[in-house]
């Protein structure tokens, strides 16, 4: 009797601390958060410089209570194959519970910002996320999805949240 009785709390205590998880821990462990696009408006209506294409990035967060290593882990869009449009993190550990911002342009790479490096010569397309629609890729070094973020554009909004 008294066994049971404890297998009983016992089984309780579980099922409570199950009951008490939060939301976000069904998600990736390293996420895609948001992606603004667009930085400027319409592409041909001002020169491109780095700080318009500095504007336009990907947010990845770390959800998790541990640092993650990111060395070799990939963001691309969805014409990657044909665009090139390929970022891989080097030597980068992601904080527990940090993001990081991935810039198109460049810059200089610390804790909170990596850049691509791209920059705009005559007759390069500079920007790596299309104004109308498109989809963000995460893999890890092994090349496994981790994560995606779709998005359609509307006439005001220039940002999607993952």
């Amino acid at each position: 009797m008294r066994a049971r009785s404890l297998l009983l709390a016992t089984s309780l205590a579980v099922g409570a601390v199950v009951v008490a998880q939060p939301a976000y821990a069904a998600g990736p462990a390293i996420q895609i958060t948001k992606i603004y696009y667009n930085s400027y408006g319409r592409t041909s209506d001002t020169p491109v410089t780095n700080k318009k294409l500095n504007g336009e990035y990907v947010q990845i967060k770390n959800t998790t209570k541990k640092a993650v290593s990111l060395k070799g882990w990939t963001l691309r869009d969805k014409q990657s194959t044909t665009s090139g449009h390929i970022f891989k993190f080097g030597a980068f550990t992601l904080g527990a519970g940090k993001t990081v911002t991935v810039r198109t342009g460049k810059g200089k790479n610390t804790s909170a910002n990596r850049y691509w490096g791209r920059s705009f010569s005559l007759g390069t397309f500079a920007y790596i996320w299309n104004n109308t629609s498109d989809t963000a890729y995460l893999r890890n070094a092994s090349g496994t999805l981790k994560d995606s973020c779709a998005y359609k554009s509307s006439s005001k909004v220039y940002s999607k949240a993952c």
